[in-house]
């Protein structure tokens, strides 16, 4: 067999191996991650929260985002603004409705490339009302922690809360809103690469 030939078999061989090992399974790490909200209060004022307790997953490749994936489940009892009247009020059937909707979930179904920057299309559930969102995003990087890959991600995304059944509001004596319904979601996503060891995740 000529050397050309050998060589070609070698590069084809080597091709989809360097495809494969370009996707990557991570873990979303809730203890470097944040995700917030923040809603217009009485016209004057943004009032924010974030939920502590979470879930998710991304499979990422480097060498082609658009084939990326990510999926993450919210417990939405885990709401929290730092005042436990409004959290409980918020909990209650007049906002979350934690009893009969208890997760908040999304799921991509694409990842599109759009101009320099990247947006995941896909279904987000929130009050027991499904609806694709598209969501831009922009990745940091990936770090190497302690023996761990890890990726950052951020996303911002204003979403209307009476598409998803959250009606409750109250009229201020000027005719205003006392809650608005432009609900700013804030994500800061750190996440680490799956590996066959356990453990050291959240270290540091």
């Amino acid at each position: 067999m000529r050397p050309s030939i050998i060589v070609l078999k070698l590069i084809l061989l080597l091709i989809p191996a360097s495809t494969t090992l370009a996707v990557d399974n991570y873990t979303i790490d809730p203890v470097h991650c944040h995700i917030g909200f923040s809603v217009r209060h009485i016209v004057i004022n943004n009032i924010r929260g974030r939920f502590n307790d979470y879930s998710g997953a991304i499979v990422y490749d480097e060498q082609d985002i658009t084939k990326s994936s990510v999926e993450i489940t919210i417990k939405a009892t885990s709401i929290n603004t730092d005042f436990k009247f409004r959290d409980d009020h918020l909990r209650a059937s007049d906002f979350f409705d934690v009893a009969k909707y208890p997760e908040i979930t999304f799921k991509s179904t694409r990842i599109e490339k759009r101009g320099a920057a990247y947006a995941a299309v896909g279904i987000f559930t929130l009050h027991g009302v499904a609806k694709e969102i598209v969501l831009p995003f922009k990745v940091n990087g990936k770090s190497n922690f302690q023996g761990e890959t890890h990726l950052g991600v951020e996303a911002t995304i204003v979403i209307d809360r009476r598409d998803f059944g959250m009606t409750w509001n109250a009229t201020l004596e000027t005719g205003g809103l006392v809650v608005g319904n432009d609900v700013t979601i804030e994500l800061n996503i750190e996440a680490i690469k799956k590996n066959t060891e356990e453990g050291k995740k959240g270290n540091g």
